[in-house]
C-alpha cells in the first residue's frame, strides 16, 4: 500500500524549527511528507534540513520544476496539507486566496483536509483581522487548532505559543483517520471534564481516586480535530496539553463545578468525562494530623459534593445543549447506568465498569452509550479515542 502523502507547510516565525520534530512523527510512523516552507521560513531552517529530515526536495516557488507543475500537484496528489507553524501573513493569505508562492499554491489545490498550528505574538493572535481569518478557514472546513499559552519570543508570555508537536501529529493522525469527511464540530464550543478530583483532608493528604484523564484528554483532542473550540476542565492530570484545547485546570470537586459552569454557558456540548468525588472532609485540619501512639484516629466525617453533571443537565444554559454523562460502575453496570441515567438527566451516558487494573490509567476501554431515548451503542474493547469518536458521533447527531 501507498504511503499517506503530507504535505507540511512551514511558514516563517521563529516556531519553525519546532516543526522538525513534528516532520519526525510524520515520517516515523509511515507518511510520505513534502515539506513546502515559505521563503521567510529559510531564514529559520534550511532548505537542506528538511529535504534531508523527509527525503524529499524542498522548494519555496512555482518556478523550481516546471515541467512537473509542482504548484498544482503537490496539493492535488496530498491526502493532507498541515502548515505548522501559520503564521498571521499566513493565515490572511490563505483565507483571501492568494497564490504568491508555492505554499499559497497548494493550498488552493488541496481537496483534502488542511490543517493550521497557528503560532504568533498574543496581540496578534487576538487582531480581528486575524481572528476573521481563522474564522473564514474554518468555515471552509479548515481544521485552524488554537494556539497554546506560554512563552513567547523573548520575556513575553501569552497565548500564541505553537502547540507541542508531538500534540499536532495527535490532530494529524486523526483527521487522516477521518479521510475526506468535513469536520463536524466546526463551530461548535464543546466542554470537557477529565482527571480525578482531589478532596483535601490536611496539607499532606487527600481522599481521591484512580482517574488518570486519559479518557478526557482523548475526547479533547478527538474533538479539537473534529473542529470544535474546546475547554478542557483537568482535575489532576499529568498529561500534555492536546493541541488546539483550551486547558483549565482544577483540583477540588468545587472548583471543577465553577469551572464547568463558566465555560458551559456558551457551550453546545458538556462531556463530564471527570471522575468527581462524591464526598469530602467536613472539616480540613491545616496542619498535618499526627499519629498517636496508643490511640484509634478519629473518625473523618464527610459531606457531599456537588452533583456537577445532575446540575448542567438540569439547568442547561443554552437550548438544544447536549449533556454527557460517564458512569464508572463496579458490578450492575447497565442496571446501574440506566438508573444513574434516569437521575442525572444528561441526554448520553458512557457505562463502563472499573477496578484497580480496568480502564484506569489505561490506554483502552469498552463500554455501553446509553442514550435517553432508550438507545444503546456498544463500544468493544479498544483504544480510549475510538469510544471519544463514537461519543462524538452521538453528540453531533444530536446537534444537528
Amino acid at each position: 500500500m501507498s504511503k499517506p502523502k503530507v504535505v507540511l507547510g512551514v511558514s516563517g516565525g521563529i516556531a519553525a524549527y519546532k516543526a522538525c520534530e513534528l516532520l519526525r512523527r510524520l515520517t516515523e510512523s509511515g507518511h510520505d511528507v513534502r515539506v513546502v516552507p515559505t521563503a521567510s521560513a529559510l531564514h529559520f531552517v534550511g532548505a537542506a534540513t528538511w529535504s534531508a529530515l523527509s527525503g524529499n526536495p524542498v522548494s519555496t516557488e512555482v518556478w523550481d520544476d516546471v515541467h512537473e507543475v509542482p504548484h498544482v500537484r503537490i496539493g492535488q496528489q496530498a491526502d493532507l496539507v498541515v502548515v505548522a507553524p501559520a503564521t498571521a501573513d499566513t493565515l490572511a493569505r490563505a483565507a483571501h486566496g492568494l497564490a504568491d508562492d508555492l505554499l499559497t499554491n497548494t493550498l488552493l489545490t488541496a481537496r483534502c483536509p488542511v490543517v493550521f498550528a497557528p503560532a504568533m505574538h498574543t496581540e496578534m493572535w487576538e487582531h480581528p483581522a486575524t481572528q476573521e481569518n481563522v474564522a473564514t478557514l474554518r468555515r471552509r472546513g479548515a481544521v485552524v487548532v488554537e494556539p497554546a499559552v506560554g512563552r513567547l519570543t523573548g520575556a513575553d508570555t501569552g497565548k500564541g505559543r505553537l502547540p507541542d508537536p508531538g500534540e499536532i501529529f495527535e490532530v494529524c493522525r486523526r483527521v487522516l483517520a477521518r479521510g475526506a469527511s468535513e469536520p463536524d464540530l466546526a463551530g461548535r464550543h464543546v466542554v470537557v471534564s477529565a482527571g480525578g478530583t482531589r478532596e483535601p483532608l490536611d496539607p499532606v493528604r487527600f481522599l481521591g481516586n484512580r482517574s488518570s484523564g486519559k479518557q478526557g484528554y482523548a475526547l479533547a483532542r478527538t474533538a479539537a480535530a473534529r473542529g470544535a473550540r474546546v475547554t478542557l476542565v483537568a482535575a489532576n492530570t499529568h498529561l500534555p496539553d492536546p493541541a488546539g484545547v483550551d486547558v483549565v485546570r482544577v483540583g477540588t470537586a468545587v472548583q471543577l463545578r465553577e469551572a464547568v459552569l463558566k465555560a458551559a454557558a456558551d457551550a453546545d456540548a458538556v462531556v463530564m468525562a471527570a471522575a468527581v468525588a462524591d464526598f469530602r472532609p467536613a472539616s480540613y485540619a491545616t496542619g498535618k494530623i499526627k499519629k498517636k501512639d496508643g490511640q484509634e484516629p478519629e473518625p473523618i466525617a464527610l459531606v457531599r459534593n456537588p452533583d456537577v453533571l445532575a446540575e448542567v443537565s438540569a439547568d442547561r444554559a443554552r437550548p438544544g445543549q447536549v449533556i454527557v454523562g460517564f458512569a464508572a460502575e463496579t458490578d450492575d453496570v447497565l442496571a446501574n447506568g440506566r438508573r444513574k441515567l434516569a437521575r442525572k438527566g444528561c441526554d448520553l451516558l458512557v457505562v463502563n465498569e472499573v477496578g484497580e487494573r480496568k480502564t484506569f490509567g489505561a490506554e483502552e476501554t469498552e463500554a455501553v452509550v446509553l442514550a435517553a431515548d432508550g438507545g444503546e451503542t456498544p463500544v468493544p474493547h479498544g483504544p480510549k479515542e475510538a469510544l471519544a469518536e463514537t461519543v462524538w458521533d452521538l453528540v453531533a447527531a444530536r446537534l444537528g
